[in-house]
């Protein structure tokens, strides 16, 4: 059903189909995008848990990618970005590389004492040596999800400046040339993390329900409307104070787990220039540049060598509370205002052994939302 909620102030709420963010809004009866009572709200994603075989590359990538080191043992290689905060990245040795999980940021300490008590788990320090506390819980898909709050932050570091760009009759550069340098795109913050699951609609509900996460946009199958939604972009829910457009977004689909996770920095220049600085160390573009859609943002796609897909991305709308969600069929050709067409690789469309077997295990899974139906109407969108 269409949300009323309202706006900071006290003023009407904001419609989500008045131009501002997407053609359509909800119609009577649809997922409404939020919950009533969460369990908490979370306030921001606060970093992500991957495991690689190799630190040692994966360091390296990292520095290409624009992260600077905040600390490095045999064991364990922490990242950050320029921006005062937390860690990004927290990238522990294992055997093979993979995503374990996302950690989420909570407003305040009380918020994890409720969050235990609603999952059945208990509350326990964030490392030896270091301060905050954290729980543990795991989303229908089997995805671990942690709540922190107290964690120790880093100060800021220098940061990229933008460049000045005269634009039209706006002309602040007189005599002067524009050169960006050739030099990794400095990292300021992570910005979000996309995940897929054949359990789209319990997956939502329950990011809703117990994060207190909302949504600011939902693609459908075209035609298909009625069956509900196969994919959506969350935000946090910070009342009148704006967020990102989507700090966790997910989508219907045979794996399970990491798509991509997306980091800000400073413009388009900077973007642009570290992706050439990649391209010349021999690193993968998956898709870019262009410009989102949902979201707004600038972006450009790479694998790094263990080809996990990650984002650099700039200027992505910023939302507050009083803003419903937008409707959108889901097409390839919708993700982007401009830019190269998509690639197979972004899509993951490229067969491999490892993907039949999860088509196989999602079709024949118990509580799966996946038919076989519904999976070759996903790839047809996607071909649009």
């Amino acid at each position: 059903m269409t949300l009323d909620i309202p706006a900071p102030g006290g003023s009407p709420p904001v419609s989500a189909h008045r131009d501002l963010h997407s053609e359509q809004g909800a119609r009577l009866g649809e997922h409404p995008g939020r919950a009533r009572g969460p369990v908490v709200k979370v306030v921001d994603l606060a970093w992500l848990v991957f495991e690689k075989p190799d630190l040692g590359r994966a360091e390296t990538f990292a520095r290409d990618f624009g992260f600077a080191v905040a600390s490095r043992t045999p064991d364990e290689l922490r990242l950050r970005g320029t921006w005062a905060g937390t860690d990004a990245l927290v990238i522990r040795r294992g055997r093979r590389s993979r995503f374990v999980g996302s950690v989420f940021r909570a407003a305040d300490r009380s918020d994890l004492n409720r969050l235990a008590r609603h999952a059945g788990v208990g509350v326990r320090p964030l490392r030896p040596g270091s301060p905050g506390s954290i729980v543990d819980v795991v989303d229908p898909t089997g995805i671990s999800v942690s709540v922190v709050h107290g964690a120790e932050t880093h100060q800021t570091l220098p940061d990229q400046r933008p460049l000045p760009v005269n634009t039209g009759a706006a002309a602040p550069r007189i005599n002067a040339g524009q050169r960006p340098a050739r030099e990794p795109a400095r990292v300021q913050r992570l910005g979000h993390v996309v995940l897929q699951t054949p359990r789209f609609l319990a997956a939502l509900d329950w990011y809703l329900e117990t994060l207190g996460l909302i949504v600011s946009d939902f693609l459908f199958l075209p035609g298909q409307r009625d069956r509900g939604p196969t994919m959506a972009f969350l935000r946090c829910d910070r009342g009148s104070v704006a967020t990102d457009h989507h700090t966790l977004a997910m989508h219907l689909g045979p794996e399970r787990g990491y798509v991509h996770s997306a980091y800000q920095v400073t413009d388009l220049d900077a973007l642009a220039a570290g992706g050439e600085y990649l391209a010349e160390r021999g690193y993968h573009r998956a898709w870019g540049i262009g410009r989102h859609i949902q979201g707004s943002q600038l972006f450009d796609y790479w694998r790094d060598p263990d080809r996990l897909m990650v984002e650099h991305f700039a200027d992505g709308d910023l939302f507050d509370a009083s803003l419903e969600p937008g409707w959108a069929p889901m097409s390839g050709s919708g993700l982007a205002q401009w830019g190269p067409s998509v690639t197979r690789d972004f899509l993951g469309a490229t067969p491999s052994p490892a993907r039949l077997r999860a088509v196989v295990e999602a079709l024949r899974g118990e509580n799966t939302e996946l038919t076989a139906g519904r999976l070759l109407n996903l790839l047809k969108a996607m071909a649009r």
